[in-house]
């Protein structure tokens, strides 16, 4: 994440009225003096998506955050986003919320795929 971070916690839970509610991941800026709710999406951006951050950003705001600390910011982590679709999605929020892609080959080291066996390998050992 970068310099100022600290780790809060990985599905971190919230009560929020009657239910459970679990971030994904919480981190707590020291620089900028804010949490950082986190929610990583294995597939495609959906509108739908910034509702569900919204409502933590605006749980942990209420729950944890204090009078000297600064609101909350939400990140959606995706597979793939449309610029479009995302920007209005954003601009319809109230809350603080970026979006951004991952890429899997950026995120495993060059040499972890040599590292697995191939299909085949597995197929031999399943035979034998």
């Amino acid at each position: 994440m970068g310099n100022g971070f600290a780790f809060v916690g990985r599905e971190y839970r919230l009560e929020v009225g009657k239910t459970e509610q679990f971030v994904d991941l919480l981190f707590y800026n020291i620089r900028l003096h804010c949490y950082v709710v986190i929610e990583i999406k294995t597939e495609k951006f959906k509108p739908s998506d910034i509702g569900q951050v919204g409502t933590y950003v605006v749980a942990v705001n209420h729950i944890l955050k204090t009078e000297q600390e600064n609101p909350t910011i939400g990140l959606i982590i995706c597979k793939e986003k449309d610029e479009v679709l995302a920007q209005y999605a954003v601009e319809s929020a109230g809350e603080p919320i970026g979006i951004s892609e991952y890429e899997l080959s950026k995120v495993y080291p060059a040499d972890f795929k040599s590292s697995l066996p191939t299909i085949a390998e597995i197929e031999q050992q399943l035979r034998n």
